[in-house]
Protein backbone atom coordinates (compact mmCIF):
# COMPACT_ATOMS: atom_id res chain seq x y z
CA UNK A 1 0.00 0.00 0.00
CA UNK A 2 1.11 3.43 -0.85
CA UNK A 3 0.71 6.68 1.25
CA UNK A 4 0.96 10.33 0.86
CA UNK A 5 1.14 13.26 3.21
CA UNK A 6 -0.66 16.38 2.52
CA UNK A 7 0.32 19.95 2.90
CA UNK A 8 -1.13 22.88 4.84
CA UNK A 9 -1.93 23.74 0.81
CA UNK A 10 -4.30 20.55 0.75
CA UNK A 11 -1.24 19.17 -1.99
CA UNK A 12 -0.03 15.53 -2.17
CA UNK A 13 2.07 13.75 -4.23
CA UNK A 14 0.53 10.87 -5.47
CA UNK A 15 3.33 7.85 -4.60
CA UNK A 16 5.79 7.04 -8.02
CA UNK A 17 4.55 3.55 -7.90
CA UNK A 18 0.77 4.91 -8.41
CA UNK A 19 1.32 7.40 -10.84
CA UNK A 20 2.91 4.25 -12.98
CA UNK A 21 0.35 2.10 -12.40
CA UNK A 22 -2.32 4.70 -13.22
CA UNK A 23 -0.19 6.03 -16.74
CA UNK A 24 0.10 9.50 -15.57
CA UNK A 25 2.76 12.19 -16.04
CA UNK A 26 3.37 15.17 -15.27
CA UNK A 27 0.56 17.87 -16.95
CA UNK A 28 -1.80 14.84 -17.01
CA UNK A 29 -5.43 15.52 -15.16
CA UNK A 30 -6.89 12.95 -12.68
CA UNK A 31 -10.54 12.92 -11.52
CA UNK A 32 -12.08 11.52 -8.18
CA UNK A 33 -15.21 9.49 -8.19
CA UNK A 34 -17.00 9.54 -5.15
CA UNK A 35 -17.28 5.23 -4.38
CA UNK A 36 -19.41 5.14 -1.01
CA UNK A 37 -19.43 7.77 1.41
CA UNK A 38 -16.03 8.42 2.55
CA UNK A 39 -14.25 6.53 0.22
CA UNK A 40 -13.17 7.87 -3.65
CA UNK A 41 -11.36 6.23 -5.97
CA UNK A 42 -8.21 8.63 -8.01
CA UNK A 43 -9.42 7.70 -12.07
CA UNK A 44 -6.33 9.29 -14.90
CA UNK A 45 -8.35 11.30 -16.95
CA UNK A 46 -6.43 11.16 -19.88
CA UNK A 47 -7.38 8.94 -22.50
CA UNK A 48 -8.25 10.92 -25.72
CA UNK A 49 -11.30 10.58 -27.60
CA UNK A 50 -10.34 8.10 -29.73
CA UNK A 51 -10.12 5.53 -26.85
CA UNK A 52 -13.48 5.27 -26.91
CA UNK A 53 -13.66 3.85 -30.56
CA UNK A 54 -15.68 0.77 -30.41
CA UNK A 55 -17.45 1.16 -26.88
CA UNK A 56 -20.64 1.34 -29.11
CA UNK A 57 -21.37 -0.78 -31.44
CA UNK A 58 -22.85 0.26 -34.81
CA UNK A 59 -26.16 -1.01 -35.41
CA UNK A 60 -27.60 -3.68 -37.59
CA UNK A 61 -29.73 -1.65 -40.38
CA UNK A 62 -30.47 2.28 -40.16
CA UNK A 63 -33.35 3.71 -38.54
CA UNK A 64 -35.63 5.78 -40.82
CA UNK A 65 -36.85 9.16 -40.28
CA UNK A 66 -40.47 7.87 -40.66
CA UNK A 67 -39.45 5.61 -37.96
CA UNK A 68 -38.10 8.22 -36.01
CA UNK A 69 -41.18 10.26 -35.91
CA UNK A 70 -43.09 7.37 -35.00
CA UNK A 71 -41.34 6.76 -32.10
CA UNK A 72 -41.32 10.36 -30.60
CA UNK A 73 -45.04 10.06 -31.37
CA UNK A 74 -45.37 7.11 -29.74
CA UNK A 75 -43.26 8.09 -26.53
CA UNK A 76 -44.39 11.49 -26.45
CA UNK A 77 -48.37 10.25 -25.92
CA UNK A 78 -46.73 8.35 -22.86
CA UNK A 79 -45.07 11.02 -21.28
CA UNK A 80 -48.70 12.77 -21.41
Amino acid sequence: MSTATMTSKGQITIPAVVRAGLGVETGDRVEFVLVEPGRYELVAATQSVTALKGLVRKRVSAVTISAMNAAIVAHGAKAR
